[in-house]
């Protein structure tokens, strides 16, 4: 079965409207892989790395080292979390989706292939974050279906600098 198969049942949910820029809502790293994930107000985005004290910027833990697989930082909305609630009765606490930044109010997807500004760091989305197996198992929830092509945005940190929670999430092209 391809992702695409999954398409999630309320895959006909509208496109929500959301303003062309957004607001970060949550941050969230881990220190090696496994580990629950940490909030944090603030953080250091360094270009080509990642963030400052989480797996994929320390190498710790599993991670592939394929340059194709860019994941300085990885990105979800909250309003998917939001519906994921709504519509499935699947509650998710703050950092188990296992993505770094929680965002409201833009639009990820439009993301892909798209320079954007995270409060001080610019990014680039690379290809979308999405649900895997291993989260599912691990969090022991449903949530591959319902997240197919709305678990995130993976992005490659372009240049770097701080991020932290109220930063605007804005496309810069």
């Amino acid at each position: 079965m391809t992702i695409d198969e999954l398409t999630p049942t309320a895959a006909a949910r509208p496109d929500r409207a959301t303003s062309t820029s957004g607001r970060v809502e949550a941050i969230h790293l881990a220190p090696v892989a496994g580990a629950p994930m940490v909030g944090v107000d603030r953080v250091r985005a360094i270009a080509g790395l990642g963030l400052e004290g989480d797996r994929y910027a320390t190498k710790t833990g599993t991670w592939s080292p394929d340059p194709r697989v860019d994941r300085d930082v990885t990105l979800i909305e909250a309003e998917v979390i939001d519906d994921l609630a709504a519509t499935e009765g699947i509650h998710l606490a703050p950092g188990e989706t296992r993505r770094n930044v929680t965002t409201r109010g833009i639009r990820l997807n439009n993301l892909v292939g798209r320079r954007f500004r995270v409060g001080d760091a610019v990014c680039e989305g690379t290809r979308l974050c999405e649900p895997c197996q291993h989260l599912t198992d691990a969090l022991g929830k449903p949530i591959l279906r319902p997240l197919v092509h709305r678990a995130g945005l993976r992005a490659r940190i372009v240049e770097g600098g701080e991020i932290a929670i109220g930063a605007e999430v804005a496309p810069l092209d």
